[in-house]
């Protein structure tokens, strides 16, 4: 009876042993099981954030390719009645070379001036459709980004 006390004793002190060490490895699996879910959270917090900041830039950069088209809508307009102003001071200035009309330096003038003015004008309509096509490209480059946010997002759910 006492070896077999002395025995179920010593299978006790094992077991118990061994269920200190399994106790361990739990505490030890269940801390990095915490410190696994603090690292997805702060990887979620980072990939919302940067979304977010895309989407902030995406709609800058939408704001910027409205105006820019608004400003080249704006600058045609102003293009066509130069154009319109141009062929008045032409016709004004055949009609003075006819002598139907008074000096011909006043009709030059007004015509370097309209040609000023519609020079003036094609620049500025270049520079704002060149605006337009550079926001068009940074649109479609935030579009990309996002996808591939998309993808990452999509591929970080497939590895949990």
């Amino acid at each position: 009876l006492k070896e077999e006390n002395a025995s179920l004793r010593s299978k006790i002190n094992k077991l118990q042993i061994f269920s200190e060490t399994q106790a361990d490895k739990m505490r030890k699996l269940e801390k990095k099981l915490e410190e696994n879910k603090i690292k997805e959270e702060k990887e979620a917090q980072d990939l919302e954030a940067m979304v977010q900041h895309v989407e902030q830039n995406l709609q800058l950069m939408t704001k910027r390719a409205v105006k820019a088209e608004n400003n080249a809508t704006k600058l045609k307009q102003e293009n066509a009645l130069l154009q319109v102003q141009l062929k008045n001071y032409k016709t004004e200035n055949e009609a003075l070379r006819s002598g139907q009309s008074a000096s011909l330096a006043a009709v030059k003038q007004n015509a370097d001036i309209a040609l000023q003015n519609l020079l003036t004008v094609i620049t500025n309509s270049r520079s704002s459709i060149k605006q337009l096509v550079s926001g068009a490209e940074s649109l479609q480059l935030v579009a990309d980004l996002l996808k591939s946010i998309d993808r990452i997002s999509e591929t970080s759910e497939d590895g949990q």
